[in-house]
């Protein structure tokens, strides 16, 4: 079944304006119960920091209650944080309120299964097909009731903490932490200052506007000014829901996914191994695969979102994966992309191997790549446009075996994102013009 609603992470949207209205949030927990939990049962709900969420946790605790489902309230809490403690708590499913990178007038809604892992495709168009029908309200006997837990994110950091090797403490590091004024402006700082190391907070003052403004893994500007200006040993971004990571070494030098993931797999390599490839997507660097290859370390793509490198994964056997804007998936750990805990991953290579971050991420080289958003006025097959196909066709022709050319929808805004990638950076930018100005002239809004 087709999803109009759910793209690759949960339902997004402008606050106010289909799907991110009141109402919807209240179909939507009724037809999420309904396909859920059918006979009752339990659910978390957490968020991020941004205004609307109230309105939206609201809206689905009603939804929820009055299908006859237990509510969980645990108030901002990342959304890692909530995949874990849906385990914690047992419950049938667990809910994010948030719109991750994007700014605080966006929000979105998303889900994770018993297990704290992402719906299927298959049950995200099976809660679409029920939102044809009203809302839900069994007997009253049979309501759902409601509770705050919000002190559980303890539980959490204890989690987070725990992922270092036994016995590994952060004493002598300096690290700045920028939590993007959202869902870890709690948790991070106190797992890190736990574990001993002296911490820089930034981006650690949410007031429902400002998340992911001007701070984050999204705009690490400020991090990388601040981590040479106090020198730390590293920075750490998170984006407003946790489950991004990008990082600064101590020159202020930007670390993104595709170095972060090579660290990890490199000092996993070195250190007795692990199993199954490394996953990417198609959007990964091809200096990604090469330095992995010089470790004899196998590599497979799947689709851009981290959903779909969890379900490659989950296929060929591996535990680490990820994408360049730093979902990191490491599931010997975890059961989903969890910035801080890919944090804590990289920080343990660093003390086991004694070097530096920069030095780290030196060993993996990275292609000129160019990543260009053409706007649409909707969503867009890119297979029925053929100017399109032509000038992908051309420039694939011209540069050979020496580069790639990508392009694909958004998921989560109307967006078309074109990317070439080489080892002529001059070349690879005028490619990304070019095949730029084709879509934005076949399919531009």
């Amino acid at each position: 079944m087709s999803r109009k609603f759910f793209g690759t992470d949960g339902v997004r949207g402008k606050v106010g304006a289909e799907p991110m209205t009141v109402e919807f949030a209240l179909r939507l927990a009724s037809a999420a119960a309904r396909v859920l939990a059918p006979n009752g049962g339990s659910v978390l709900i957490g968020k991020d920091t941004r205004v609307s969420g109230y309105m939206f946790e609201a809206a689905l605790e009603a939804g929820f209650v009055a299908a006859g489902v237990n509510v969980y309230l645990s108030g901002p809490l990342p959304t890692p944080g909530v995949a874990f403690m849906t385990q914690r708590f047992g419950c049938d499913f667990g809910v994010v309120i948030s719109a991750s990178h994007n700014p605080f007038d966006d929000n979105g809604i998303k889900f994770f299964d018993r297990l704290g892992g992402k719906l299927s495709d298959a049950l995200e168009a099976e809660i679409e097909k029920g939102l044809a029908e009203p809302p839900t309200t069994v007997e009253s006997r049979r309501l759902g009731r409601a509770v705050r837990v919000d002190r559980s994110r303890t539980h959490y950091q204890e989690f987070c903490a725990a992922t270092l090797p036994e016995g590994m403490r952060l004493d002598g590091l300096k690290l700045v932490i920028d939590c993007a004024n959202g869902a870890a402006y709690k948790v991070a700082p106190r797992v890190l200052a736990d574990l001993g190391a002296e911490i820089v907070p930034i981006g650690c003052s949410p007031n429902g506007r400002n998340i992911n403004d001007g701070c984050g893994s999204m705009q690490p500007g400020l991090l990388q000014l601040t981590v040479p200006g106090v020198r730390a040993d590293a920075g750490i971004a998170l984006d407003g829901d946790g489950d991004r990571l990008v990082m600064v070494d101590h020159l202020g030098r930007l670390v993104d996914g595709d170095q972060l993931l090579y660290v990890i797999a490199r000092g996993r390599h070195e250190n007795g191994g692990f199993p199954g490839p490394v996953v990417g997507t198609v959007m990964s660097n091809l200096g990604l695969e090469h330095a992995l290859a010089e470790l004899g370390l196998p590599f497979r793509r799947a689709a851009v979102g981290d959903r779909y490198v969890l379900e490659l994964l989950r296929e060929t056997g591996g535990v680490l994966g990820g994408e360049a804007s730093g979902h990191l998936l490491c599931l010997d750990k975890t059961t989903t992309g969890d910035g801080l805990v890919s944090a804590l991953q990289v920080i343990a290579v660093m003390r086991q191997s004694g070097a530096k971050l920069a030095e780290l991420a030196s060993h993996m080289s990275r292609y000129p790549q160019v990543l260009l958003n053409v706007k649409v006025a909707r969503r867009v097959d890119l297979a029925t446009l053929p100017t399109v196909a032509a000038a992908v066709a051309a420039a694939e022709g011209r540069l050979k075996d020496t580069g790639r050319v990508v392009l694909r929808p958004s998921g989560t805004e109307p967006l078309i994102r074109v990317m070439v990638e080489g080892r002529d950076e001059s070349v690879v930018r005028a490619e990304a013009e070019g095949l730029a100005a084709v879509v934005r002239a076949a399919a531009g809004g």
